[in-house]
This record gives structure tokens, sequence and C-alpha cells, in this order.
């Protein structure tokens, strides 16, 4: 592997904060690993900032199966049920919901993100992990309309 291509791959790092990158060409691999960065691992649970103030957004009801409405994740992220880890939930199986309600938190690069409800109903199910990675599109809960 030449010089030149190692340096991209360096840059290609350091622009993408990456702590190790590992390269395989022609039968020969490479493993780069920057000193002083850490792995990324998922966090905890969400730390809010006093200062900070979330980012809100709205998430678009879909039609599931049953008359019962899908509220999915606007972006992918960590997945929380609380504010802190030992608040309570913002909403459980059987709580009535209406437009503007915080319905859960999705942190996204260190960024707690509120997800707020368009529609009036009742939680039926909640189908995201507390603390776990969601996916854009995922479904998090079941909502029946009311």
């Amino acid at each position: 592997m030449d010089i030149k291509k190692l340096k991209e791959f360096i840059e290609f790092m350091k622009e993408n904060e990456l702590a190790e990158l590992e390269i395989e060409e022609n039968g020969k691999k490479i493993k780069l690993t920057r000193a002083g960065l850490q792995k990324i691992m998922p966090a905890p649970q969400p730390q809010p900032n006093e200062n900070s103030q979330p980012a809100q957004f709205q998430a678009e009801p879909t039609q599931a199966k049953d008359n019962l409405l899908e509220i999915k994740a606007p972006m992918v992220g960590t997945f929380y049920r609380a504010p802190a880890p030992n608040a309570t939930p913002f909403i459980e199986i059987d709580s009535g919901i209406g437009p503007g309600d915080v319905v859960c938190i999705i942190e996204a690069m260190k960024l707690m993100n509120e997800i707020k409800s368009e529609i009036k109903g009742k939680v039926v199910d909640i189908l995201a992990d507390n603390g776990e990675p969601v996916e854009y599109g995922q479904t998090l809960f079941l909502i029946k309309p009311l």
C-alpha cells in the first residue's frame, strides 16, 4: 500500500473522528489506530445540559394494522423514554397523548432531541427499548387514535 493512500486514510479518520480503521486490499490487511481516542460506545443514559435546549421534532404518524397509528423515529440515534436515568418516562402503555406532547428523546451526535406527537390518542404499545439505537423510520409507538 502506498504512502499516499495511507495519508488519505489517516485524513479520513481525522475528519470522521474515527479511533480505528481496518482496511483490506489485494490480500493485505492494515489496521490504523489513533492514539488518545476512545472507541465510540453507546451512552448509558442521556445527561441533559442545563444550558442547552433540546431540538424538537414532530413525529408524523402513519397508519398501522388494526386502525392503529405508528409514531416513527424521525432520525437515527439512541432512544430514551425519560429525560434522565431516574426520571419517570414521558409516556407508558395506556397513557393518553395529544399533539405537542413529548413522547421520547432520541440522542443523535450528543444532542438530545425531543420527539413530539402530532396526534391525540392512547398508547397501545412501545416498540423501542430504552437506551437502544433506533433507525430512521423505525416504529417507536403504536397509538389508538381518539
